[in-house]
């Protein structure tokens, strides 16, 4: 999760919706993971 922070969209939590947040963390989680390939 600490990766995930590098995203200042998830760290400051910009989405009030939750499911507008998860849709960005899923987003952002596969963005690292395509990185690290």
């Amino acid at each position: 999760f600490s990766r995930l922070k590098q995203f200042r969209r998830v760290a400051t939590r910009y989405d009030k919706l939750d499911a507008h947040f998860l849709a960005f963390v899923h987003l952002a989680a596969t963005v690292l993971w395509l990185r690290d390939c």
